[in-house]
């Protein structure tokens, strides 16, 4: 590959826009500092990396990713039933909503309410963009040696 294209290893900073195909942001770096990576180091999903592969400073691109290649199918595994009482009494709880819950290795992951009663709240800890297909729109600024 050229020196200057995006490969595994290479530091990569870019401008980016990842949103649903309703066109809600789901996250973004316009209008703000351009994100920084290095291609390969776990920090973006592996099927968003594959697409940078090969662009090079000044390359801009859409892309179409289904929610396979993304971030997976909701798993109904991880739907998991807690008891109402266990959620601050006057938070706002609905359907949608994406709380932080801490596991007990003191890490924090994101839950999403599915469904709620009188006495229970169904919550998918599935990643919260789970199941969507995403228009991950990429501008890349620079294109570093590798690490």
């Amino acid at each position: 590959m050229s020196e200057n294209a995006i490969e595994r290893g290479r530091r990569v900073r870019l401008h980016f826009s990842l949103r649903l195909k309703d066109g809600t942001i789901a996250d973004s770096s316009l209008g703000g500092e351009p994100a920084e990576w290095v291609i390969g180091d776990g920090a973006l999903i592996e099927g968003l990396e594959n697409l940078l592969l090969g662009m090079r400073a000044g390359d801009k691109r859409s892309f179409e990713v289904a929610a396979g290649e993304a971030y997976g199918a909701i798993r109904e595994e991880v739907v998991h039933s807690l008891p109402r009482d266990a959620f601050p009494a006057d938070m706002a709880l609905e359907p949608g909503l994406v709380i932080g819950f801490e596991t007990p290795s003191g890490e924090e992951i994101p839950g999403t309410i599915v469904g709620l009663d009188d006495d229970a709240v169904q919550v998918d800890f599935s990643h919260p963009l789970a199941g969507h297909d995403l228009i991950f729109e990429v501008e890349i600024l620079e294109v570093g040696a590798p690490d």
